[in-house]
């Protein structure tokens, strides 16, 4: 009888652990505009950070105890005396976070591009508060890194231009190193140059930027993207026996790319690079990096995105992805035992509905700019968004009346009901796709003659006009039309639907088949992603409407999750 029991229980683990072992997880873990990642753990849990650019707050922050399932718990810089904004254009403002963990002490590096340079914030509690910046002057460069050695010696790690200021070729840039001293929080000591040029200097390698130094097995492993941030980007690796060099490239570089691969491949993910390290507690390495999903050759509207790929050893050097050529869409979960999937809307096909019955916005929701004023309200009229019309408009490198959720998927929809009431034509409010200043599509609420109307604006630079936004698609409104207005855009890959309705869900189509790659990183440039953003402006005339928003839903249906 003891016999059977044990063969009972040995089936009973082995049937769990194939179940455990067939698990898979879905790229990306953090789907639409998540660029940039960093990632650390701290016992049993792993936190990853992002890059914002010109949006509010700044530098996301996420959780996760399996590297799959994860949860935003704050922001960085949620403090307008942390970030400010005004004048950035929207692919400006902050670059590259890298997030490490020392001593009971969490602390985040970044960049604030034209206006502040690099800087450290630190915090006990990664929820924050986190502190004021400490500003780093005396470092010229981007994309900086925090190395904690294990001789109590901190380093700080960077990108910066060519040897002397005076670069061989386009793109020449450098990766240096300062020490840093964490009482003080400045850098001190004597600047050294790692790496000059890339992995071979004499093929003219571009743009090394984004440097991390870890250490394993007595080794310095410095690693860093390469190639632009667009189809040619990579991920490079070099070592050393000291941390101050000189570093030896890998013979195999790069360890990530797939920039050699087919682009006419069913689903591809592009302009991989970008990436992080972190080593489970069981001892498995694990990149996170950045990578694209375009619709069509080289055109994406949801910006640059986070994927999650193992890291394989061999003779004391990592590769990414090693079993395969292409970054795969599911891998095997890196911590089976606890990968259960959560309610968090951020990988594989998902409905979002934000009923605005909290206290406070969701961490999903952004603004443009650091606010210098109080606009929106989620107390002013219970269950509902009240956003205040404001003259500032989304051309204008301002902070406008603007909160918004990221497109995510290639395919599905954004939709929300308004309750808005007009009091001149320049008073407009609904939902906006917005990929900057000069690139975005406006569905909205508005009057023409007094009369209500639903319009559909595309952005415009025509310097013959000095206007923002042209008119391409409007029809008149019910004239008792004064209460919930419901609007909803479709996203279908390479082109966008905009649709209203008057009575619940039944959908009026205002205009079909809208070109999407007008929203494309490859038309619009930049460094982000498309956002549906609620949305209200008078134009700059004054105003004193509000636009009451009673919910927002997202929906979407990419094919390859099917």
């Amino acid at each position: 009888m003891k016999y059977f029991w044990f063969l009972f229980i040995l089936l009973f683990v082995c049937v769990d652990c194939n179940s455990q072992s067939s698990k898979q997880f879905t790229n990306p873990i953090l789907a639409g505009f998540y660029p940039d990642p960093s990632i650390c753990r701290v016992g049993h849990d792993y936190y990853l950070v992002t890059s914002t650019f010109a949006y509010f707050p700044g530098i996301a922050i996420f959780k996760s105890n399996d590297l799959v399932n994860w949860k935003q718990i704050g922001n960085a810089l949620d403090r307008p005396s942390q970030l400010k904004l005004e004048g950035a254009g929207v692919s400006r403002g902050l670059f590259a976070p890298a997030i490490r963990f020392n001593k009971g002490t969490f602390y985040i590096t970044c960049t604030l591009i034209d206006t502040g340079g690099n800087f450290v914030v630190t915090a006990t509690n990664p929820e924050g508060p986190w502190s004021e910046p400490y500003w780093i002057p005396e470092v010229n460069g981007i994309d900086p890194s925090l190395f904690f050695d294990d001789h109590n010696k901190a380093y700080f790690i960077y990108n910066s231009v060519a040897p002397d200021n005076k670069p061989q070729y386009d793109g020449h840039r450098t990766i240096r190193i300062r020490e840093f001293d964490i009482a003080g929080m400045k850098v001190i000591g004597e600047e050294r140059t790692l790496i000059n040029g890339g992995t071979d200097i004499a093929k003219k390698p571009v743009w090394i930027e984004s440097p991390h130094i870890f250490k394993k097995d007595n080794f310095y492993y410095l690693i860093a993207a390469e190639g632009g941030t667009a189809y040619n980007h990579s991920e490079v690796v070099f070592r050393s026996n000291n941390v101050l060099g000189p570093y030896i490239s890998f013979e195999k570089n790069p360890i990530l790319t797939q920039r050699h691969l087919d682009p006419s491949r069913k689903n591809p993910i592009t302009s991989t690079g970008h990436a992080d390290f972190v080593e489970t507690e069981s001892g498995d390495w694990w990149s996170v990096f950045l990578g694209c999903r375009p619709y069509t050759e080289d055109y994406y509207n949801i910006g640059r995105e986070t994927f999650l790929a193992p890291v394989k050893w061999s003779d004391g050097w990592p590769v990414i992805n090693p079993d395969h050529a292409e970054v795969q869409y599911r891998y095997p979960v890196p911590v089976p035992s606890v990968s259960n999937q959560q309610d968090i809307k951020y990988s594989g096909n998902f409905i979002l509905t934000d009923n605005f019955d909290s206290d406070k916005l969701d961490y999903q929701w952004m603004l443009l700019r650091t606010p210098s004023e109080k606009w929106y309200s989620l107390s002013e009229r219970k269950g509902y968004l009240s956003i205040r019309t404001r003259p500032q408009t989304c051309s204008e490198k301002t902070n406008p009346s603007f909160v918004g959720h990221r497109q995510q998927h290639l395919k599905g929809s954004a939709s929300t009901s308004i309750e808005f009431a007009p009091q001149s034509n320049d008073e407009k409010a609904g939902l906006l796709v917005f990929q900057n200043e000069t690139h975005f599509y406006f569905l909205c609420k508005s009057i023409d003659d007094n009369k209500p109307i639903i319009q559909l604006y595309k952005s415009t630079t025509d310097a013959s006009t000095n206007s923002q936004m042209e008119l391409i698609a409007s029809q008149n409104l019910p004239a008792d039309t004064n209460k919930e207005l419901q609007l909803k855009v479709e996203a279908k890959g390479g082109t966008y639907s905009f649709l209203f309705a008057l009575k619940k869900d039944e959908w009026i189509t205002l205009k079909d088949n809208v070109d999407a790659k007008f929203l494309s990183t490859k038309v619009a440039g930049g460094f982000v992603g498309c956002i549906y953003a609620l949305y209200t402006t008078s134009q700059g005339k004054a105003s004193a409407s509000m636009a009451h928003y009673d919910w927002f839903r997202y929906e979407n249906n990419d094919d390859v999750y099917k």
